[in-house]
């Protein structure tokens, strides 16, 4: 595997002739299958239109740079419908924030690793309550410009190490205890579980700056552009209900 800002700037080498072609400027990603399928180029003679290598012509991913069997790899995207599609999604994956199917907020991505054979997204590294954590991609549901949205028990697959693997198609199992376990035990877990998320919401929240004005469903101003958020402010933001605290996280730097 491959982190993302790796392969970026790599320069790229053409096999047959020993030529640089130019360096990688930036990874598109398909959010459709959670996959790099392309790598745009940098060359200081195509500066009007946007060219790229599809992940499928690339031959290897080195430490110094990535190599292509020939220069007719590149391909110009404005020829391409779908790949300049993908382009303009602007699908980033690092600095989105990392949301549950049920809007708890439990992070932030800053870095994704790549399969270097496939261009799969195998692994997000995730920062929550200034911690990182290593979240495997199966446990992705949405793929999104600003929010990936994860499967509601995600947090409890964060992990502390990063495990190189060749394929991950399934989570990894949950031990089931052989033992019964008491109903009013097996709440408690669950709302230590909540409590935990909610947490991890707060501590990515607190001290960042919105962007933009935030209003309550009925136009009363609850946070001014430009505050330092406190917990007072995000508090009353949750109170206001759902959608006025994903437009908030959807307005903070």
């Amino acid at each position: 595997m491959k982190k993302s800002t790796e392969i970026q700037s790599l320069p790229i080498i053409n096999i047959s002739d020993g030529s640089e072609i130019g360096k990688v400027r930036s990874l598109v990603v398909n959010p459709e299958k959670g996959s790099v399928d392309f790598l745009t180029v940098e060359h200081e003679d195509w500066q009007i239109s946007v060219r790229a290598i599809p992940f499928k012509k690339v031959v290897g991913i080195g430490e110094y740079a990535v190599t292509v069997e020939h220069e007719n790899a590149v391909i110009d995207l404005n020829e391409i419908p779908i790949a300049n599609s993908l382009v303009n999604k602007k699908i980033r994956v690092t600095d989105a924030r990392l949301m549950t199917r049920k809007g708890q907020m439990i992070g932030e991505i800053v870095e994704f690793h790549v399969d270097d054979e496939s261009g799969a997204i195998r692994t997000l590294e995730v920062k929550s309550k200034s911690e990182s954590y290593y979240l495997d991609s199966p446990h992705v549901l949405t793929w999104g410009k600003d929010i990936v949205i994860v499967k509601e028990d995600a947090a409890e697959y964060f992990r502390e190490t990063l495990v190189e693997v060749e394929d991950i198609s399934t989570p990894q199992e949950v031990v089931v205890m052989e033992e019964p376990v008491v109903m009013q035990e097996a709440a408690a877990t669950q709302a230590d579980g909540l409590k935990d998320i909610e947490n991890r919401q707060m501590e990515l929240l607190v001290g960042r700056q919105t962007a933009e004005d935030i209003f309550s469903l009925e136009g009363e101003l609850l946070i001014p552009k430009g505050a330092e958020l406190t917990r007072t402010d995000i508090q009353s933001v949750k109170e206001a209900g759902p959608s006025v605290f994903v437009e908030l996280t959807m307005n903070i730097r």
